[in-house]
């Protein structure tokens, strides 16, 4: 384009306060999801000062843009259907800005559930160099002589609806539980897609488990504010940042480490933009099926992410699975191979980080079931669930939405032994396929996380542990078997075979779909453009970058 066709771009710059010769530079944008309503996003206003720096520092030109950052645990009960359709707002948003202005490259602070998958997804579509930074762990609640982090909060309501705390304890907990700013200190799914970015090499290594107020987390700000620069010098794309190596290293390792289910989701949406087309839920299963279980953390253990940051952090848990990983990937942020950057880093801490010879579990830590009640899967997490429950077998108790399961939790209602199913509550059926995170934390707040199952089309949170199978696919908006069940029902769930049946024969099956009709729930704003857009869950619930 020519200097005089330039002119307009150049006066507008000009009118923002950039220098002519600052047009020169190579141009980064600089993609802030900072809000000052979600902790784990406060702290990138001051990140993104230090980002500008290195910036600046190295010979770019940065200039910020926002993007949404809604938050999981705050959306619960109030607008909770629209947080994974803002995954693919956020990715859209994020990229048409990119585009518009044309950056040269791109740096993405994020921190929380939905919005580091989405800049992910939003990297992958504009495939220009980029790199990530998040704000770092919250720091944990030291109550005498326990240490509680978030989930326990969650699972206190359970204890406080059952009487088994009183008033005081849950003021107590409530008022101190989430302690400070930071990602919530469990690896729940805002810090199992922040490790992903690290295991990918997109990120400085400890930027997740780093706690959000130390100094070294300005520093790994301004060195991804220099590392940028450099990297659009070079025009490596970010295809050739991330292969099919890196991916595969990146899932692996959530695997290895007891990762959200919320994670397969949103890994299967953002492989579907890279194009890796032949990654579904079985490629995933069968890659998991790789690695054994090194470490685990909260609410699957006791260990928080402080703890894990002390044993090693994600160098040391890579360092373990590192016979499974491609350890020859070259890791651009930090410009050496795999094998290179985790030598020598073996945890002293046993008892958070296990050996690869020795290790908590075989075979990753999600199963991945089929039966007739999902044909095409549903998935638990099952380094959460008590060994007693990995096979159950119980009578279904039927709801239509989240809340009518919450009414019957809250009033005391439930029986050991059942299988609660929560349907209507998918991708389409929600719409917005809603976490059952409090209740299934009420679950275990109850002491029924050893005598219930629960099911459902809809999601759970990384914060959930028990026997709660999610993700059941077809969901039951679009007529998959979840919608026939009835209550009495008899379901059996194995984790060890990887089946889940719904023991009613084919033919009565057959006489409940001839009169079936689907729920409809409410689709207020921009949901109805969702339940019509929205794919299946089994392909990572992909809407603005869905390709069938």
């Amino acid at each position: 384009m020519s200097s005089a066709q330039e002119a307009y771009f150049t006066g507008l710059m000009n009118a923002a306060g950039f220098r002519n010769k600052d047009l020169d530079k190579p141009s980064i944008g600089i993609v802030n999801a900072y809000t000052d309503v979600n902790p784990g996003h406060k702290p990138l206003r001051a990140l993104c000062e230090a980002v500008r720096e290195g910036v600046w520092a190295a010979g770019g030109m940065p200039s910020e843009f926002g993007v949404p950052a809604p938050c999981d645990g705050m959306a619960q009960t109030r607008g909770m259907q629209f947080v994974l359709p803002e995954r693919d707002l956020i990715a859209g948003a994020a990229e048409g800005m990119a585009r518009a202005h044309n950056y040269d490259a791109l740096v993405f602070l994020c921190s929380c559930d939905k919005i580091v998958p989405g800049l992910l997804m939003a990297a992958a579509a504009l495939d220009k160099p980029a790199l990530f930074l998040t704000a770092g762990a919250m720091l944990p609640f030291e109550d005498g002589d326990t240490v509680r982090v978030t989930p326990d909060l969650k699972e206190a309501i359970g204890s406080f609806t059952s009487g088994k705390i009183d008033k005081n304890t849950f003021d107590r907990y409530q008022e101190n539980i989430c302690y400070s700013c930071g990602t919530c200190s469990m690896y729940g799914t805002a810090n199992t897609m922040s490790v992903f970015c690290e295991a990918l090499g997109v990120c400085p290594f400890d930027s997740s488990t780093l706690p959000f107020a130390a100094a070294a987390k300005t520093r790994q700000a301004r060195d991804v504010g220099e590392r940028i620069v450099a990297l659009a010098k070079t025009g490596v794309r970010f295809s050739e940042q991330v292969t099919r190596a890196h991916f595969e290293n990146a899932w692996m390792h959530v695997c290895a480490t007891g990762g959200s289910t919320n994670a397969v989701i949103h890994a299967l949406a953002f492989a579907g933009v890279m194009g890796y087309d032949d990654l579904d839920l079985n490629a995933l299963d069968a890659l998991q099926q790789r690695v054994p279980v090194v470490a685990t953390f909260k609410p699957s253990s006791k260990y928080n992410m402080t703890d894990y940051h002390r044993a090693g952090g994600v160098r040391a848990t890579m360092r373990e699975i590192l016979p499974a990983l491609h350890s020859d990937a070259m890791y651009s942020y930090h410009n050496a191979p795999l094998c290179e950057l985790v030598q020598g880093c073996v945890s002293t801490r046993r008892d958070v980080i296990h050996a690869y010879e020795a290790p908590m579990f075989e075979n990753g830590c999600f199963s991945v079931l089929y039966g007739n009640l999902a044909p095409e899967g549903c998935v638990v997490k099952r380094t959460g669930v008590e060994k007693s429950m990995f096979v159950h077998r119980g009578p279904a108790v039927v709801f239509d939405s989240e809340e009518d399961v919450l009414h019957h939790l809250s009033d005391n209602r439930v029986t050991p032994g059942c299988v609660l199913v929560v349907r209507y509550e998918g991708p389409k059926g929600g719409p917005g396929m809603r976490e059952m995170s409090i209740p299934a934390a009420m679950l275990v707040g109850m002491g029924l996380h050893t005598s219930v199952a629960m099911v459902t089309d809809g999601r759970f949170s990384g914060a959930t542990r028990g026997p709660c199978v999610g993700h059941v696919s077809p969901e039951a908006y679009d007529g998959g078997p979840i919608a026939l069940v009835q209550n009495g029902d008899m379901i059996r769930i194995d984790l060890n075979k990887c089946e889940i049946e719904l023991e009613v024969d084919e033919a009565e099956l057959a006489r409940r779909r001839a009169a079936w009709a689907p729920v409809k729930h409410e689709a207020p704003g921009v949901l109805t453009a969702y339940r019509r857009g929205v794919g299946s869950v089994s392909k990572g619930a992909p809407w603005l970058y869905r390709k069938d």
